[in-house]
């Protein structure tokens, strides 16, 4: 099975035969290094139909070199995530490891494979949309082993993602995206890159990588810096876009990349003497792009800057994780199913919360597997959600958002529960008992709204109308939802502040156990690679490990035993 060779193949094919047979040899030697056995012993002897060939076929040619196993190779990433290991230790660990000999069915004088395979392999799979393939088959695996079911109860939360480059300011990002592009057309095109810049010179300036640290001191030399920056990424966007020169230059990533940093970075202008300036963009005067969509690195077009709450700011990725948590800890320590991750979700880390539950319920409901009840916390609902999670027979235990009215806020006055809403002759009646004047379907943030207005005359004469509003003009105006959604938001807004509500609430807390675990075994909260496919590969293999160590503790935990104190088992065998 060593493929060494195959590593320089540029087209490869695939002939489906799965995981091959265990050499005798090599399962003897196993079993008797490993008598009570090992995860990976385990993870072939039980989940062996998971890592099947076939559903990598659309990834991989009918014709040119055999490549290796997708099934051995998805196995060995398994593996590698359960033991967060580098790609070189993982390659390494197939050669010297006689458990991992054993998962792969490799002779015990196997060489192996060269680490970069795995790199490409993963490539292939997120080039063709398959980050999933090996946990949706677990998952599947495990709920037809009644493992995991619909109808129960899940939970949800999020975590940030550190991305794989390093953090860059404005000036670093524009120069090291000139050099980024300098770099990539010194390889694909070094003839025509002479004869549009001066290699001399750029080789000075771009050579070492831009660093904050080597910048000029003061203020006046780091802004002509930057300046010089912008001319020589605006003289190289326009040789790219010349009508001269060859189409597939500018279509080279770093290149096309380049443009679009210029753009967000530098505004073109003509002084007084009609002379060209390129200027550094000022979010007060020229405007900078918002930070969903703006480039944050030349390396990566899809980290983003992000923050939460006033302390945590990041570049890179938010990842959502869904379990299921029907047991409590004791009867999953005594032999009930365990506690799976059901759901992996990844998206670019200005993608609020609330933008991810539609989707992670969608899904589970796809993989058969939607809860009766999802736990999640404030920044995951909606009123709109709610609604639609109910009619998909999904009950949302969240804390919704209060009333943000002024009244709402100081605890004084009348905020909106104040107020009776007939919806069927579009008429609200004030604590006054006086009705509204105007009822206005709107649509506000794109979502339908409604717009209560009373009367001026109404308001003024009213002797509660300094408890009920502080404007101007004297009236009470109101901004509700449709009927459905606010009596949901009504609804849940009350059932939150009950004590029943309360304790019910507190199974969502566990699921910040899962996520420690995930960064402790997996090191989810850091990138290993670039690009939103690849991250989303990462976090999809690693949400498949820890199903694997939790399935393997589910297998070696014998029913019933739990975990004792020393003192408590001290205690046991004094009253024995």
């Amino acid at each position: 099975m060593s493929c060494r060779a195959a590593v320089e193949v540029v087209r490869v094919s695939m002939r489906p035969v799965g995981l091959p047979e265990i050499p005798e040899q090599t399962a003897a030697v196993a079993r008797a290094a490993f008598p009570r056995g090992s995860l990976a012993i385990r993870l072939r002897d039980r989940l062996a139909e998971v890592f099947a060939d076939e559903p990598f076929a659309e990834a991989f040619g009918a014709r040119g070199a055999p490549g290796l196993s997708p099934g051995v190779l998805s196995l060995v990433m398994v593996l590698q995530y359960c033991e967060d290991l580098t790609d070189r230790q993982a390659a390494v660990m197939a050669v010297r490891a006689i458990d991992w000999k054993y998962a792969l069915g490799l002779e015990l004088a196997d060489s192996g494979f060269d680490a970069s395979v795995l790199s490409k392999f993963r490539t292939r799979l997120a080039d063709h949309g398959m980050e999933r393939v090996v946990f949706d088959r677990l998952l599947e695996h495990c709920r037809i082993e009644g493992l995991v079911k619909a109808g129960g109860k899940q939970r949800t939360d999020s975590t940030h993602v550190i991305s794989a480059v390093r953090d860059l300011n404005r000036t670093e990002l524009a120069g090291e995206s000139v050099r980024a592009a300098l770099e990539a057309l010194a390889l694909a095109a070094p003839s025509w890159l002479a004869g549009v810049v001066d290699v001399a010179e750029f080789a000075e300036r771009y050579g070492p990588r831009v660093d904050g640290w080597t910048m000029p001191r003061s203020k006046a030399r780091r802004e002509r810096l930057a300046q010089v920056y912008g001319q020589d990424a605006l003289t190289l966007c326009r040789a790219a876009w010349a009508d001269d020169a060859p189409v597939w230059t500018r279509e080279i990533e770093a290149v096309a990349l380049l443009r679009q940093i210029l753009v967000q970075t530098y505004a073109v202008r003509t002084d007084s003497r009609g002379r060209e300036v390129v200027k550094k963009r000022d979010a007060d005067d020229e405007g900078v792009p918002p930070g969903s969509i703006r480039l944050a690195s030349p390396y990566d077009p899809d980290a983003r800057w992000s923050a939460k709450g006033e302390d945590l700011f990041w570049l890179g990725y938010k990842v959502h994780l869904t379990e299921t948590c029907d047991n409590a800890p004791a009867e999953a320590e005594a032999g009930l199913a365990p506690r799976l991750i059901t759901d992996v979700f990844t998206t670019v880390a200005t993608v609020p919360d609330a933008k991810a539950t539609a989707p992670i319920q969608q899904n589970l409901t796809e993989h058969k597997v939607k809860p009766a009840e999802h736990y999640l916390d404030s920044g995951y609902p909606s009123a709109d959600l709610i609604t639609t999670a109910h009619h998909q027979g999904i009950r949302m235990v969240t804390p919704v958002l209060l009333d943000h009215s002024p009244q709402a806020k100081a605890s004084a006055g009348f905020d909106k529960n104040a107020f009776t809403i007939d919806w069927k002759t579009r008429q609200v009646r004030c604590p006054a008992g006086r009705t509204s004047s105007h009822w206005n379907p709107v649509k506000q943030h794109g979502k339908d709204a409604i717009v209560i207005t009373f009367s001026v005359l109404t308001c003024r004469s009213c002797p509660f109308q300094k408890q009920c509003t502080n404007s101007k003009l004297g009236r009470r105006m109101l901004t509700l939802r449709p009927e459905e959604p606010h009596e949901a938001l009504v609804r849940a807004r009350a059932e939150q502040k009950t004590d029943t509500w309360k304790s019910k609430y507190a199974l969502r807390s566990g699921i910040e156990g899962t996520i420690n675990q995930a960064l402790d075994i997996t090191g989810i909260r850091r990138a290993r690679y670039r690009g939103l496919p690849k991250v989303r590969l990462q976090h999809a293999f690693s949400a498949t490990a820890m199903n694997v160590i939790r399935l393997d503790a589910h297998w070696t935990t014998p029913p019933g035993r739990t975990r004792n104190s020393n003192l408590e088992r001290l205690h046991y065998r004094l009253i024995a």
